[in-house]
Formats: C-alpha cells, structure tokens, sequence
C-alpha cells in the first residue's frame, strides 16, 4: 500500500449544500432560505458578533482605565526593623543592603521608613528616608546621608 492509495471511508466526507441555484438543484423557491427576512437576502445575515441588538461583549467588559503616570518612582522600601542586627558603627548603604539579602536588587532607589525601633548609631546612606525614621536614627546617635535620586529614562 502507497500512500497515492489512501482514501477516506465512504460517507466520511460531505460537500456543503449549495444554496440558491435553481428549482433543478432540488432546492427550489426559498432555495433551503426559508422564507422572508434578514438571512433570507443576498448579503443577508448579521455579523458575528451580534448579538440581537443587546450591548455586545466587547462594550461590556472593563477596558483601559485611569492612566499611567510616566514620573512616579517606585522605591524598594526597608523598614528599621531589618537594620536591628547591625552591628554598632556600621554604614547602611544600597551595596551593604543587597550584601545582606535585605533588598533584592540596586535597580530601584532605597527608602528608609520607620517601622521598628534602633538603639545602635548607623551611618544610613540612603536615597529617601522618612520623617520618622529620621528622628528615630538621630535620637539612637545615627548620621543620614541623602544619595542624588537616579535618574530614570523613559520613553518620548
């Protein structure tokens, strides 16, 4: 057996009903159309994705909304309750930070917010810290030095 041999079963493999060609084609007067109306027409019928004049699906589901603002900088935050096991003295910088596994990667600028309590001096060098978290390291005998924010490219 050839592959030039193969054929499909018998009955496997119907031609479509040609519809509207004539009374000899066995499908005379409404040619298998029915009778009056949209589909009965040339050109007739609807689109696919009517849907019998109620709101279509594409109108009904939640499409674009607010917007995007271009300048917002996303910090990656570290609270002072992860600089606790440092050691008295010691210099928090973005470097250190990420040494340490605090922080995952340098791509974003380091915020330093206030949540926990410090008693050692710590030398924060950071690109934001917060109000609070400023006083709590200058009350614990801390110095803050503020880096320059990145800068970021965006697109025109």
């Amino acid at each position: 057996m050839h592959e030039n041999d193969l054929r499909s079963p018998a009955g496997s493999r119907k031609r479509r009903r040609r519809v509207g060609r004539g009374n000899s084609s066995g499908r005379g007067t409404y040619a298998g159309k029915g009778m009056k109306g949209q589909k009965s027409r040339s050109g007739g019928g609807v689109r696919a994705s009517f849907e019998g004049g109620q709101l279509s699906l594409v109108k009904r589901l939640p499409h674009k909304r607010g917007f995007k603002n271009l300048f917002r900088v996303e910090y990656e935050p570290v609270n002072l309750s992860s600089l606790v096991d440092l050691p008295s003295g010691s210099e928090v910088s973005p470097e250190s930070l990420r040494e340490k596994g605090i922080i995952r990667s340098l791509k974003k600028p380091i915020v330093i917010l206030a949540d926990g309590e410090i008693e050692q001096p710590l030398t924060v060098r950071a690109h934001r810290v917060s109000r609070t978290a400023r006083e709590k390291i200058e009350a614990a005998g801390g110095s803050i030095d503020t880096l320059p924010k990145p800068v970021i490219h965006r697109p025109r």
